[in-house]
């Protein structure tokens, strides 16, 4: 059950987008982006902004 459950919108350094429960420390090579809620919430706020889902360092190339 993850209802209440509080996430963090996280990306890495490739700018690929994930959540992560707040209450847990954030993995290594991840930072928390400034959008908090719950799950569905936080999924669709991904779905919204991560329009191209390539890594940053195949869309440099």
């Amino acid at each position: 059950m993850t209802a209440g459950l509080e996430y963090a919108v996280v990306v890495n350094v490739e700018e690929q987008y994930s959540i992560w429960p707040t209450h847990q420390d954030i993995p290594a090579g991840w930072r928390a982006l400034d959008f908090r809620g719950e799950k569905a919430e936080c999924l669709s706020y991904i779905e919204r902004t991560w329009t191209d889902m390539r890594p940053q360092s195949m869309r440099s190339r």
